[in-house]
């Protein structure tokens, strides 16, 4: 009996060609910041990124030719100016790797359970565990270094208890007194920061080496959002005697010089403003206090907004690839009509 070949799914293709888009821009970046790296045990964690990353794009390009898949343009050496001067502290460089790890992991177990085929299942399974090892290893490197930021401390249970009153659900009148943070508010509190610090480092070396008026004032603001979310959330920790998370040196340095493309920079930021509003809505579901729900909602509009305005700049450049869709039948009926 003979099998009739298994077409790709469309949660498939997306995920493919997702998968490539990010794995070609975080060549880039990782291939620069290879080039400056000092420090042996972090250029070690840097350089087993690089090779993930390279890796995948060999694999994915392979399935590509065989599917006659259209390869993406993605992101290539001409997105990088390998001659520019260092941007990325080592420090920075590591906790960049270990955030854009978690990024990573979130991304891959969600195509993977959005594919079918078992080939496709197993690159998914294997960029997952691959991703989830470079987590562990830069997080073993960053707590060796005395470079984690561990999230806070609090006391142990002592015993297990219900929910008796429905004020435990309340937070926004603020005329009544709201109950301490649970655990779990704390943890996606904290992991906010984090990933908010993260975001205002980058946006600010962004801004910094773009040479592009438009794209510079576009960074500049999504530094101010990600400073401004880092105070709101570390407030709230703040108003229960919890110190909000201290990071290491993740500096930037003062280069001018033209590093990455516009192009580059701009999908960057996207995809940042993408886990951002995908933290948030994990972080308002798992918050039972109204208004640390209220916060990440109004919060994650921000960020929409933002990214909204970042892709019509794209655009406005021609710098937005388009993903792969549905053929517009009526469009294409239109075309041979005027032919």
């Amino acid at each position: 009996m003979s099998h009739q070949p298994i077409h790709l799914t469309s949660s498939e293709i997306a995920s493919l060609w997702t998968a490539y888009m990010n794995d070609s821009m975080s060549v880039c970046v990782l291939r620069f910041m290879l080039k400056d790296l000092q420090d042996e045990e972090i250029r070690e964690q840097v350089q087993y990124a690089y090779d993930i990353s390279t890796g995948h794009l060999e694999e994915l390009t392979a399935l590509f030719r065989q599917e006659k898949y259209a390869i993406p343009n993605g992101f290539t050496e001409q997105d990088v100016n390998m001659d520019a001067p260092w941007l990325f502290s080592d420090v920075f460089c590591l906790t960049y790797v270990n955030q854009m790890a978690r990024v990573g992991m979130l991304a891959y177990s969600g195509f993977l359970a959005m594919s079918a085929r078992s080939d496709i299942r197993m690159y998914f399974t294997n960029a997952l565990s691959q991703t989830a090892t470079l987590y562990n290893q830069t997080t073993e490197t960053a707590i060796a270094k005395g470079l984690y930021a561990r999230p806070p401390y609090i006391e142990l249970p002592k015993e297990s208890d219900y929910v008796n009153n429905k004020k435990y659900l309340k937070g926004l009148n603020p005329f009544s007194t709201k109950r301490p943070l649970n655990a779990i508010e704390i943890s996606y509190l904290y992991m906010n920061i984090i990933t908010n610090h993260v975001g205002v480092k980058l946006s600010i070396s962004f801004a910094q080496t773009s040479p592009t008026k438009e794209v510079r004032e576009y960074m500049l603001r999504g530094n101010k959002i990600s400073g401004k979310h880092i105070k709101i959330f570390a407030d709230t920790l703040l108003e229960n005697n919890i110190q909000a998370a201290q990071l290491p040196d993740v500096a930037v340095s003062d280069s001018s010089t033209k590093t990455f493309s516009d192009k580059l920079l701009m999908f960057h930021m996207s995809l940042l403003a993408s886990s951002g509003i995908g933290n948030y809505a994990t972080a308002a579901a798992a918050s039972q206090r109204s208004d640390l729900a209220v916060n990440y909602e109004r919060l994650s509009f921000e960020i929409a907004q933002y990214a909204k305005d970042g892709a019509d700049l794209m655009i406005k450049h021609a710098w937005l690839e388009q993903p792969p869709g549905v053929i517009d039948r009526e469009q294409l009926a239109k075309r041979k009509d005027q032919t």
